[in-house]
């Protein structure tokens, strides 16, 4: 199971620090990522963290503002938001895997393991 926390309501240019903590067992295969859903849009592809290592990978519009980050040892991976914008704004999820391969890393139905999601709302 992964259990995601910290989302909130921020103004525009401030910070959140998403926690997503997973009590499966400790994998060096399991990669973790973060998705997010804003209304009426389709669940879209945030940022991995590839098999626990160091390779992180984002997509291109929270590039420079978002980082990945992973505790191994408590199985939990963080994702802290940095110069937030009401883009930002939706609900946001943590998943994992054990065994996608990286070609399909971006992909939602790649992921076998879904936290319930929590609120991200970036006000103007």
């Amino acid at each position: 199971q992964l259990q995601a926390s910290g989302g909130g309501l921020v103004q525009a240019g401030g910070s959140l620090r998403l926690s997503c903590a997973s009590s499966g067992r400790a994998s060096s295969r399991i990669t973790m990522a973060w998705f997010r859903q804003a209304p009426g849009k389709e669940r879209e592809f945030v940022a991995a963290n590839w098999r626990s290592g160091s390779n992180t990978y984002y997509t291109d519009s929270v590039k420079g503002r978002f980082t990945i980050s992973r505790d191994n040892t408590k199985n939990t991976v963080f994702l802290q938001m940095n110069s937030l914008k009401p883009e930002d704004t939706a609900v946001y999820y943590c998943a994992a895997d054990e065994r996608l391969i990286l070609s399909s890393l971006r992909q939602a139905a790649s992921y076998d393991y879904w936290g319930q999601g929590t609120e991200v709302t970036v006000s103007s």
